[in-house]
Formats: C-alpha cells, structure tokens, sequence
C-alpha cells in the first residue's frame, strides 16, 4: 500500500472521525458512551451493507445476529465460560454458525422473500428472549454483564473505536478481494455472473455469513458497553435501525453508515431530551433526505462540490503494461475434425407449447456456424438449454463428447461454454476494465480470496489488457461501463464473453442496434473470433450472415429446416418462405408511399435549440426540429449521437438545459411525462417493455383511454395478435411483443408517436409486417422514427433529421437523403452494396 492510498483509507478517516468525536464529547465533559454507541452501530450499518450495497440482498431482520450475539456474549460470561474478550470471539463464531445455518435456508428466496424471511427470524428471535424468562431475563433482560479486561468506559470506548476501525479496514480489504468483486457482479448482473461461472448461491451465502460475523461483532460490544442485554434489540421496532442508518448515509458509499449512524444516533439523543414522541419530528427529516437525496449524506455532499459517484470500491484500474501480450485462445487444441458440440434430439415444452423438436445438430471448431430463423422460431430457446437456462424436456446435450444435459450454469460456463446475450448483457456499474477483469477471474481464480487485492493478480490483470486490446477497449479501460456507446457495449460483452477461455461462443444477436459503421467492425471481429473459437452465431441481418458464416442452419417453428452452406442454404426454398417471408432479393422493400410535402398542415411539434444531457454531460446541443400533422419523420444518427435522449426529451423524462419544446402550441418543459403523455404524445421504447406477466389484451386494455383504437383495430392493424391475444408478453416473440409496443401507444388517443427502434432484432418477415403497419398509420398520426438503418425507414418517412455529435447535421426530405448515397456514408457510415466500402470502415480492432 502506497501513502497515498493509506492517507486516503477510509478506515483512517473512519479513526479520525470518531477520535474527533470522542475529543469533542470529553472536552464537553460528556460520556463517551454516545461515541462507543456510534462506532458500533457504524460497524452494524456497514456488515449490512455488505449485503445491501455489494450484493443486492436486503435485510429487514440483520438485528437476529446483532441480538443473538449479544445474549451469546452475555450467556458466556455469566455462565463463566469465558471472559469478557474470549467472549467476544465466541459470540462472533456463534453468530457466523447461526448465520450459515439460516442463510442455507432463505437464500433461496431473493427479493422482498429473503427481506420478510430476515425480519421473520428476527422476529423468532425476540419472541424467544422477551418470553423464555427463566433463561433471558424476558423484559428484563440480563444485566451485571463484567468486564473485567476493561478498567474504566474510557478504557472500554478505545478498544471498542479501535477494534471498530480495524473492522473498518478489514472490511475495505474484503470488497476488493476476488470474493468481494464478484459479489458486486452478482450484484449488477446475477444472470451474467452465473453465465460467466460464478455459483451465485454459495457467494451469496458466503456473503450473508460475513455480514454476521461483523453485526455479531457489534452486537457482543453492546453486550459489554451496557453490561447488559436486552430483547428489544431483536423487536421488529429495531429491526431496521442499521438499515436507516446505511440508507441514511448512502448504500453505495463506503462510509455511508458512518455518516448515518452519527446522525441517527446524535438526533435520536437530542430529540428524545425535547419529547418522548421524538419520532414525529426525526420521521420527515428521513422522508426529505428519501426525496431529496437518494443517496444519503454523502451523495448530497458529492452532488453539492459535482463529484457523483459511488465509493463502495476505489476508483482506480491497474496501470496498463508498456507492451500489451497479444491475445490468444484457449480453445487453439481442439480438434477441428470433432463436434465440440452435440444436440440429439432436443425437445422442449412449454405446456402444450412446442418450442423445441428433435433438434440435431454439430458445432465443430474454427467454424462460424449461424443459426437463423423467423421471431419465435426457439432460436434463444435453443440458446437457454445448450447454457443451462432451461432444462431440455427431451434429448442429450454433448460438450467435448461429455453429457452435459444436466449441468448448473457455472460448471457449462467452467467448461468453456460462454455467450452474449440478445439484450446487452454487461456490469453496468463496472468499469469497463472491471467488466473483463471479473469474467477473467471468474475462470482463473473464481471467488476465492478474503484478503489478497483481486487487482494485484498480474495474470488475471495481463489477461483482461489482451482481451481489452483485441477488441479495441484498452483506451476505454477506466471509463464507467455505462459511458459506452451502444456500439463499444456491444464490443464489451464480447470481451466479456472471450474472458473464460471459451472454446464455444454462442452469440445472440451481436449487431442488434448498431449502425453499419459498427456493424462492420463488429462482424470482423466475429470472422477472426472464429478463426481460435468454435462460434455459434444467431443474427436478423441476413446479408451479413450469409457473408460471414462458414455453415448455416436454419430453426422454423423449433426444427431444423435447413442446414449446410450458405449459398446452399439461402436457395433453399423452405428457408426463403419461412424466414424471409418472401422471394429472395424482395425481403425488407418498403411499401411504396406518397410522401407529404405539405407546409399548410398545422404545426404539431416544434423543438428549438434544445440542449440536453447526463449528470452535467451534454448529449444534444441546439438542436431544432418540427413535426407537422400526421406527418412521418425519420430520426437517424449513429449510436450515441442522442438519438433516444431526444425522445427522451420530448416526453419529458428528461429535463431539459435549454431551449423550449411545445406540442400543439402547449409548452412541455414544465410538464410531467405522464401529462405530456395526455397531450397526444406517445412513446414506443427501445427494448417494448410490456408487461411480462400479463396477457397481450392486458397489456393493451392497461392503455387504453376513450379516444384510442379499439382492440378490433389493433387485430386488423396486426392480424397475428388476434391467435396470440391470450398470451402472455414473456412467451411472445420480438417480433410480437414490437407489435403490441406499438398498438399499446395506438390505444390512447395519440396526434405523435416515438418509435425508438422499431426493427431491431426482427426477422425481415416480421420487419415487413410492422413496416407494413406504419404506413398504413401514415397521415392518421404523426410519427418520429429513430432507426439505425437508413435504408430501412427512409422509404416510409416524408423528412429526416441526421444527428452527428449531438446536432443536427441534415434535415430536410426523405427522398433527397435516400437518394443521395455519398452524403449517407459522411453522416451516418452506411455503405450501399453499389458503392466500394471504404477502408475506414473496416478499421483493424
């Protein structure tokens, strides 16, 4: 450890604080027992967060270990089993057993289950010590607790602030451990961390175990600083007072229940002097602070000096080595004249849902074998059961010719099976170094360590600089992975991916989203990918596919139709009906429209030099544009130019900076969404976001107000919701689920609608079928469309508006951008299959 880094230890902060605390209280010739109470509620407030803050459980009940610990302690020194600081370190290995024995139990519950199981055996707990009087004094509890170790209070507070702060530090050394770093991936993103090998379940039991150990600790110290033990401490009344702390303080800040307990504590203390219903008064401070600041004191004091961010971890990534080792497979043994994987007839069943039928197929090594089919075909189905998402309900799974049929998750992940996922999969509150680094030791080291500093590991660190280089993120290490655009998140999750000594690479859907510049990049790195892996491709953008891929194989209503190379299989007349919905060279045409060029129609939606952005960033800056009456507007831009912070904008959920927008002549900037929405504006969000429990009519009916299309009309708009009204949203295909995001935003009496992305991940079939949609809404509602692909929505569109860097670099009509290819590779990186690619296209990764 640097002196820097021991200057700015939050553990010598923590001493300082409370050292300053304790000289304050003793020059006012105060007990110090106010300070002792602060120090061990702190150490209560931060093993709660160990669960909350790093591993995403909340606690209601953490207080069966404080107060357990505490008559533990008190049971062994009046019993005389032991003294006063040997009682101490029984009390925390009787809180460490009790805590693996329950956590075994409820931690196969999460959410507000595990929450409720929590409070339950605390619950347990105190009504055991108030009503077993003869063996826990009941209400009275158990009092002439000795300490004999400890001369005086004073004597007693420094050793409990100096064992506190060494608690402090102990605790700082944990989170940066490789068990402590995989807790907070577990956090971020549990179905990640599981695909990349980690046994969630034991983490987060060893998880639950140590925040015993550290409340048990603080639980035992009370025990000595009262001399006594009480049952209240275990009341539902008490249950929550380290959590209230912690929120107080700030949940994704280290130092947060510091910060939480002073202030609880001290107010408690004064408040209660002035009234006994001091709660009235102390109630709307934590309601404001709720309100105002969610992330407590010291993210109210970040935001205050503009230094947002959390600080559960250090802020820092390892130094980049001089020379980056080039990166290489793990995956170069195998033998390229055997499958690395089988599937013998798999089936899988829903009910009476078939989406799986005597699947066989071989993925052998240094091939790109793709796998395509039409929305709904079981292609992530498929996906779900070769990784041990979904158990097959019939057939054999084979990995290296060994069964793997039945494996959990993180043994097929250990094996080398490792995939991306149709929805960007990554750690959203990890760096993009950290990303890599935990899938790297996922497969090296896993979570074992408590102490060792999971970023002093040079292998792992050496390993995640590779793969970072190899796919073009070694400049990018030290940015939060939210940061990214769309494009580099999507070059992130392969990373990710590559980071386990894959042998197999299932990808789904990697383009999805990107713009043809990064489409291009992307797909590159696919190519070469497969030169060192077996890759196993699900992917919409079929021209790509049949460019790229080695093999071919085709999924239609959960059964191979198809399978071999790609020129064989794209005459494939069965592949051409059932995917492409169309003869080939007619998939994806728009209909033909009559574009409207008409300025008499009346002004719908006027933005002038808006300026809008992120956490003091600027996204889009004097940005002007206008939508008239049952007009259609194209919104297109490369990622990350703001494209959905401008619809963002519009509909009011983000605030904007500057400039004004108003909709019919009604200013929106004082408008909240769900007014904006009232107005006539309607919003069709990237990703659909229906409501998976529920039916399609459910989630249409939820919509609908007097003035919207009927569910009749929606069936007419889209004949297929018609035969699939009664299921739910989770079991529908992307392509159905972009048909009911839709006809949601039909069912309110809306003049605008935003489409964020309407044909992202859909086959051309279905691509056809909302396109087909869209212009019969032409000239019934007015519509911004943002899309990726110019060539898709340009021929349905009357006007366009490009954005580059966050301003508008075009506008004006459809027709005149459609046409003029030269000015779509400037501003957008399209290349048309007449023009030559530009080599900046395919810059090397």
């Amino acid at each position: 450890m640097t002196a820097r880094q021991l200057f700015r230890h939050p553990a010598l902060l923590a001493g300082l604080v409370l050292s300053g605390l304790t000289l304050l209280w003793l020059a006012l010739s105060a007990p110090v027992g106010l300070i002792t109470q602060i120090a061990i509620y702190t150490l209560y407030g931060m093993g709660v967060n160990l669960l909350v803050g790093y591993t995403g459980l909340v606690p209601f009940g953490a207080s069966v270990f404080f107060g357990c610990a505490s008559y533990a302690l008190a049971f062994f020194v009046l019993g005389r089993v032991a003294t006063d600081v040997v009682a101490l370190v029984l009390a925390v290995l009787f809180s460490l057993t009790l805590a693996l024995v329950i956590g075994a139990l409820i931690l196969r519950r999460k959410g507000l289950y595990f929450s409720l199981l929590t409070l339950a055996c605390s619950q347990i707990a105190f009504e055991v010590a108030f009503k077993w009087t003869a063996v826990t004094g009941g209400e009275n509890g158990l009092q002439g607790v000795a300490r004999p170790a400890f001369a005086s209070d004073l004597s007693f507070h420094v050793f409990a602030v100096a064992s506190v702060v060494l608690g402090i530090a102990l605790l700082w050394q944990i989170v940066h451990s490789p068990f402590g770093r995989a807790l907070q991936a577990v956090r971020d993103n549990e179905q990640r961390a599981r695909s990349l090998g980690f046994n969630v379940y034991l983490l987060r039991l060893g998880s639950f175990v140590l925040m015993a150990g550290f409340v048990g600790y603080a639980g035992a110290l009370l025990t000595l600083l009262l001399q006594g033990v009480y049952a209240n401490n275990l009341s539902w009344q008490h249950a929550g007072d380290a959590l209230l702390m912690t929120v107080l303080g700030g949940v994704h800040h280290f130092l947060g229940p510091l910060w939480g307990a002073i202030t609880f504590i001290i107010m408690e203390n004064r408040l209660s002097a002035i009234t006994e219903n001091w709660w009235l008064i102390f109630a709307p401070i934590i309601i404001l602070f709720a309100l105002l600041s969610p992330e407590g004191i010291q993210g109210l004091v970040q935001r205050l000096l503009r230094r947002e961010r959390w600080t559960l971890t250090r802020n820092t990534i390892p130094p980049r080595p001089a020379i980056i080792a080039p990166y290489e497979s793990a995956a170069q043994a195998m033998d390229p004249q055997r499958p690395i994987l089988e599937t013998k007839k798999l089936n899988k069943r829903f009910g009476s849902l078939v989406t799986a039928k005597d699947i066989d197929l071989e993925v052998r090594p240094f091939v790109l074998h793709s796998l395509i089919g039409p929305n709904g075909a079981g292609k992530t189905t498929f996906y779900n059961m070769l990784t041990g998402v979904l158990p097959p309900s019939e057939g054999k799974i084979l990995f290296e010719g060994r069964d793997i049929t039945r494996l959990p998750i993180h043994i097929r992940a250990r094996l080398g099976i490792s995939r991306s996922f149709q929805i960007l999969s990554i750690f959203p509150n990890l760096s993009v170094f950290e990303n890599v680094r935990i899938a790297v030791q996922a497969q090296r080291v896993g979570a074992r360590g408590l102490i060792a500093d999971a970023h002093r590991n040079e292998e792992v660190n050496g390993r995640t600089w590779s793969i970072l280089d190899a796919v073009g993120l070694a400049d990018k290490a030290a940015l939060p992975s939210l940061d990214l655009p769309h494009g580099a998140k999507r070059l992130l999750e392969i990373a990710v991916t590559l980071a386990i000594e894959s042998k197999l690479l299932l990808l789904d859907e990697p383009l999805a989203g990107l713009a043809e510049a990064d489409r291009i990049v992307v797909a590159d790195l696919i190519r070469r990918l497969a030169q060192k892996h077996a890759v196993l491709l699900i992917e919409h953008d079929i021209d790509r596919v049949l460019a790229i891929s080695d093999r071919i194989s085709v999924l239609h209503q959960g059964r191979i139709i198809a399978d071999g190379k790609p020129a064989e299989v794209a005459k494939n007349p069965e592949v051409i009906s059932a995917y492409l919905g169309a003869a080939k060279g007619s998939d994806q045409i728009a209909p033909a429209v009559e574009r409207k060029v008409d300025a008499k129609a009346g002004l719908l939606l006027d933005a002038r030099d808006i300026a809008v952005g992120y956490g003091g960033s600027t996204v889009l800056s004097n940005v002007s544009l206008t939508v008239r009456e049952g007009e259609a507007v194209a919104l297109l831009g490369r990622n990350g130019v703001g494209k959905t912070t401008a619809l963002r904008a519009l509909t009011g959920s983000l605030a904007l900076d500057a400039g004004t927008i108003s909709f019919g002549g009604t200013p929106l900037a004082t408008l909240r969404p769900f007014e904006i929405n009232r107005l006539g504006i309607s919003l069709v969000p990237e990703g659909r976001r229906l409501f998976p429990n529920l039916t399609v009519v459910e989630n249409l009916q939820l919509a609908a107000r007097p003035g919207g299309i009927g569910l009749e009309e929606v069936f007419q708009l889209f004949p297929r919701l018609r035969t699939r009204q009664a299921a739910k949203a989770e079991n529908l295909s992307g392509g159905e689920r972009q048909m009911v995001a839709i006809a949601r935003a039909l069912m309110v009496p809306s003049k605008l609608i935003l489409l964020d992305e309407p044909f992202e991940g859909l086959a051309p079939a279905v691509v056809n079928e909302v396109m087909a949609a869209l212009v019969k809404l032409r000239g019934r509602v007015a519509m911004i469309i943002v899309e990726h692909h110019a060539e898709t929505v340009l021929p349905i569109v009357d006007r366009a508006y490009v954005l580059v860097n966050g301003r508008i670099a075009f506008g004006g009509g459809a027709a005149a951008l459609e046409q003029d290819h030269a000015l779509q590779a400037r501003l957008l990186g399209v290349v048309h299959a007449e023009d030559p690619a530009p080599a900046a296209h395919a810059a090397a990764i």
